[in-house]
């Protein structure tokens, strides 16, 4: 304010706001409005930026995303438990589109349904970290006991997500090592163990959607 050669009166006079506001906005004891900034940025000769800084991925579901998880849903054996929309908060802020419990085994798998590709490496970093806050899950003190936290990513097989996967194969590879069938064989059969973190095709034809085995 002092480089714009102003007192705090004439800022507030000239940006058509109570001197208060003014008095109080510079302190940092109360957080202005887009409008309220505008002008006082004006005023100043400022420019304002707005950045939005990406977290662990958009809270906006695609149309794809139901019939992928009813087709999960719709061939799991009974021994998981799913868990839908799970909000998590630390370290990192989202929501887990399915938590599969397995309840014969010490197992909870952190399920993302993505219906594109565009930004490989962030994806598979967001999912990551959405997986490892599972323990901030309001839900998470009452499952009997502590699980081990695995990863499911389910993409909608399309030509755009298929030449992603054949462009960027050891990445995939490399975050999602266990084989999709015995993933398969692990959510959909009583006994089959879970193999660990695993990528599963889906294909999706209008409001229905069925998994699809092999890489």
């Amino acid at each position: 304010m002092s480089d714009a050669g102003v007192t705090e009166r004439e800022l507030a006079r000239r940006a058509g706001l109570a001197q208060s506001t003014v008095c109080r906005a510079l302190e940092g004891t109360l957080k202005p409005t887009l409008e309220t900034s505008e002008r006082l940025a004006a005023v100043l000769g400022a420019d304002l930026s707005v950045h939005l800084y990406p977290n662990t991925g958009p809270a906006i579901r695609d149309r794809h995303s139901a019939p992928m998880l009813e087709a999960i849903l719709g061939v799991l054996d009974r021994r998981w438990r799913p868990f839908t929309e799970v909000a998590v908060r630390r370290p990192s802020r989202g929501w887990i589109d399915a938590a599969l419990l397995d309840t014969h085994g010490r197992t909870i798998v952190a399920g993302e349904l993505q219906s594109e590709l565009r930004r490989l490496e962030q994806q598979i970093r967001w999912h990551a970290e959405k997986a490892a806050s599972l323990p901030s899950w309001d839900g998470w003190p009452r499952l009997e006991t502590e699980p081990e936290i695995s990863r499911l990513l389910v993409v909608r097989r399309t030509r755009a997500t298929r030449s992603v996967a054949a462009e960027y194969p050891q990445q995939l590879r490399v975050a999602y090592p266990a084989h999709p069938d015995d993933a398969l064989a692990a959510i959909t059969t009583p006994h089959a163990p879970w193999p660990g973190a695993t990528l599963l095709w889906v294909e999706v034809t209008g409001s229905k959607a069925r998994l699809l085995s092999g890489r």
